[in-house]
């Protein structure tokens, strides 16, 4: 019996209690079960009674008791007690728990799923770094958790876009240009432009496709590199991505909301909303009619668009193509730029609570040595993702980089990600899996099949319920992982599986020793073990990381 199973019988009790008259309340839609905290408390425990005495108008564990004795009525649960205020805490039948590890085995890639988010068409924007460098570290960051989050939404059945905006026109190109333009002359480059061998490395490369850039006048020459050195630029970015296992749905490009006259558009239904007027030789977007703490300039006095225009022209362009909300993940260099969003979005008519989420991520530092990695000689005075792989691999970086919470800053000590010991967390879990694999080899050489059937009632050591009760747990962190934008719930969750498979196995023999006989705890102990490789190769694939069979 899962999780979920268990809910519905709780349902089920619920409509029986309240179809007899015993309990006059509404039945809720979402019953949560969990496994205790305290070993000894049953399997599963859940609040149900508490949440409705209130409406019940009865005391909880008057309603909890009414509860217990409708539950006890399943032939899958063994006894339900009363507990403090109003808990219940469950215990299910031996059959029932181990009959689990059946339906994760025979689920597979589809155990921990669901449609929580069906009816959801979402855009993920994430890294959206300027082409004017590599990829650094803190946007290797948003790299790792917006590819997670993509898998895990669509996991819980959502229809998630995962697109990449780039910036090639403004300012920052074109000290990117004149960057590449000195370089290419042998000079050092502008006191404002990117420094690192690599605006060296990109220069030599434009030169050895157009030669001719060198004898061009200069302000031809300075759109060579702009639209060349750009080019190679954004190759090299998008080959990063792809190394670090991250894929793009649309690379969407800020230039075409100026050239197919999207930011124009834009501007004309933001004036006839009434939020546009005019100051200075500039057109202006009222922002602060809906909280931003300043009014902000769309087009400037010589009528070159602002950075924000683009902005309000792509996220109505988000919402011609159909999305029912707009998520960013941004720096916390960024947090300002929360509320002038907010107050654009209004401006057009739209609720931004419902139709535009920002998430904010912290900075992340490499250690190695007790001390802070400071610099990248190829990239100038910046980390980059691609140091980052170099020194750990893919695997490791993006488990590093997903493991905790956005809202904290992230230090990666590089000692700690390069061992192959359990001190390394993302080793813990794949040696788990390969370990796993390594078993269900064994057992097929020793000819031991697990067969379509077996004895779930034998899985009673304390080991394997405890094991039985993680993977059931898996479901329950995919859903709030995508529901809270949380995608380190996943990696916490492959590490305490790990560990509860590492128990079980150190406590429970699996295949037999010896001349001994394979018996029908043999087989059921194959299929627990399997349905723990299952989950745990289900979890890594949320997290975009491998799950090797050997190690």
């Amino acid at each position: 019996m899962t999780p979920a199973e268990l809910s519905s019988a709780i349902t089920h009790a619920l409509t029986a209690l309240v179809g007899d008259g015993r309990l006059t309340v509404d039945v809720p839609s979402d019953i949560t079960v969990e496994r205790p905290k305290q070993s000894g408390h049953g399997d599963y425990a859940t609040n149900v009674a508490m949440r409705l005495a209130k409406p019940a108008g009865r005391p909880p564990r008057e309603v909890a008791s009414l509860v217990a004795e409708e539950l006890t009525k399943d032939s899958q649960i063994e006894r339900v007690e009363v507990a403090g205020p109003g808990f219940l805490n469950i215990t299910l039948q031996a059959a029932a728990m181990g009959g689990l590890a059946k339906t994760v085995v025979e689920a597979d890639k589809a155990y921990g799923t669901n449609q929580s988010m069906a009816d959801q068409k979402l855009n993920l924007e994430f890294v959206s770094a300027n082409p004017t460098g590599p990829v650094t570290l803190p946007s290797g960051r948003w790299a790792s958790v917006g590819d997670a989050l993509v898998r895990i939404m669509r996991a819980c059945g959502a229809d998630v876009t995962a697109e990449y905006y780039f910036n090639d026109a403004g300012s920052q190109i074109d000290r990117f240009a004149s960057s590449l333009y000195a370089a290419a002359h042998g000079r050092p480059v502008p006191e404002d432009g990117y420094q690192g061998e690599y605006v060296g490395d990109v220069a030599r490369a434009v030169v050895g496709e157009a030669p001719d850039v060198l004898q061009q006048p200069e302000p031809e020459a300075l759109e060579t590199f702009r639209v060349l050195g750009i080019e190679k630029m954004f190759a090299g970015v998008r080959a990063t991505l792809e190394n670090f296992g991250v894929k793009f749905d649309v690379f969407f490009n800020e230039r075409d909301l100026h050239t197919s006259g999207g930011v124009d558009t834009a501007i004309d239904q933001l004036r006839a909303k009434g939020y546009i007027y005019e100051k200075d030789d500039a057109i202006w977007l009222r922002t602060t009619d809906f909280g931003d703490d300043k009014d902000r300039v769309l087009i400037r006095g010589g009528g070159a668009p602002t950075y924000f225009a683009a902005d309000v022209a792509y996220y109505v362009n988000k919402r011609q193509r159909g999305f029912d909300k707009a998520i960013l993940i941004l720096g916390a260099d960024h947090h300002g730029y929360i509320g002038r969003m907010r107050a654009m979005v209004a401006c057009t008519g739209d609720d931004p609570d419902a139709t535009l989420e920002i998430l904010i991520g912290q900075m992340v530092n490499l250690v190695r040595g007790g001390e802070t990695v400071k610099m990248s000689k190829r990239a100038g005075n910046f980390v980059t993702l691609d140091d980052l792989v170099e020194s750990v691999g893919a695997d490791a970086g993006r488990y590093a980089l997903a493991r905790s919470s956005m809202d904290s800053t992230l230090e990666i000590d590089l000692d700690v990600w390069t061992q192959k010991s359990n001190e390394n967390p993302v080793f813990y879990v794949q040696y788990a899996h390969a370990r796993l694999a390594s078993l269900a080899r064994h057992a097929a050489d020793l000819g031991l099949k697990r067969g379509t059937s077996y004895d779930a009632s034998l899985l009673t050591h304390e080991r394997e319920v405890a094991l039985l009760g993680v993977l059931g747990e898996f479901p329950r962190v995919v859903s709030s992982a995508a529901e809270l934008r949380e995608v380190h719930r996943v990696a916490r969750y492959a590490e305490s599986l790990a560990a509860a498979y590492h128990k079980f196995y150190d406590s429970c023999r699996v295949l037999p020793m010896g001349d001994e006989p394979a018996t029908d705890l043999t087989t059921a102990r194959l299929w627990l073990s399997e349905a723990a490789r299952v989950v745990l190769a289900n979890a890594l694939a949320l997290l975009g990381v491998s799950a090797p069979e050997q190690m």
